[in-house]
């Protein structure tokens, strides 16, 4: 079989071609789903998925009876290869997530990467994105903008890749647990100060919230409030003079209790360093143009 077709209207039908489809689906409002999309999960040969249920939700929603196969970070490994297989003997496969754009933060991509990788063709119809809407709602500059996925959920490391997307020269977007909300936010602050910052949540969806502020009055807010519910996407706007003032004036004290802490220099950039996740080279320059140049 090279191509699967289904009834779109009387007398007329349309083709699947054989591949990998890369389906974006709703974020929350089930209305937010293409024609494009509902004419490829409803002719393609399988729909590799996230959670069979909440994808039986959505094509339940419209009527489509399309098989599923689970598709998901626990079972990748095992199921790419059956995927790939499929695709090779002529079959089109669509790929979706729970809910946005396959791929982001999604073990879609290594299914993709390896389906070029076997001469089959790759496609994609695009949608909703969980990242983009959060940042056209948040009110900061979209000009320019880096999305930073998942933050480690370890405070340590936490900090290290906030601190290592500190000088992206534009807006920073990051999915985080709602459960940990509150710690991110605390972090954020502690690594680069007070910035303007959003947090998203529920987008599209009914109890859509969007909560602006800086990052210090959005850390104290949910460290009261307790965590929110539903689905979080954090905005974080670009560094300004302030914003790098006060970082530093953090950093200053951090390398002031180190150094009162006893021990040398090094001793206490590297305390500083293992604290705030910032660079250790960062925290060296910066004690060493306190101690004059000297170690």
């Amino acid at each position: 079989m090279t191509t699967k077709t289904w009834q779109v209207k009387q007398g007329q039908t349309r083709a699947l071609a054989a591949g990998l489809h890369i389906v974006a689906t709703p974020i929350g409002n089930l209305r937010d789903i293409t024609l494009r999309a509902l004419d490829a999960l409803a002719m393609a040969d399988v729909i590799a998925c996230e959670d069979s249920r909440v994808t039986a939700r959505l094509l339940t929603a419209y009527g489509i009876d399309t098989p599923r196969t689970p598709y998901h970070e626990h079972n990748a490994q095992s199921a790419r290869p059956k995927l790939i297989a499929r695709m090779k003997a002529g079959e089109a496969v669509a790929l979706v997530t729970d809910a946005g754009t396959p791929l982001i933060s999604d073990p879609g991509y290594k299914l993709a990467l390896e389906a070029r990788d076997e001469g089959i063709a790759v496609t994609t119809l695009p949608g909703p994105s969980a990242p983009v809407t959060a940042l056209v709602l948040s009110g900061l500059p979209s000009d320019s903008f880096f999305f930073a996925g998942f933050a480690p959920p370890r405070q340590g490391a936490r900090r290290q890749a906030i601190a290592a997307v500190a000088d992206v020269p534009g807006t920073l977007v990051f999915f985080e647990s709602a459960k940990r909300l509150a710690t991110f936010l605390k972090d954020a602050l502690t690594v680069l100060g007070p910035r303007t910052a959003a947090v998203t949540r529920e987008l599209t969806k009914m109890h859509e919230e969007i909560a602006r502020g800086t990052l210090a009055e959005l850390a104290e807010r949910y460290a009261r409030d307790g965590a929110p519910r539903g689905e979080v996407v954090v905005v974080i706007g670009a560094a300004t003079a302030e914003a790098e003032g006060d970082a530093l004036a953090r950093l200053d004290d951090a390398l002031d209790a180190a150094l009162a802490a006893g021990g040398s220099l090094r001793d206490a950039v590297d305390r500083v360093a293992a604290e705030t996740g910032l660079a250790r080279r960062k925290v060296y320059a910066r004690a060493l143009a306190r101690n004059g140049g000297q170690p």
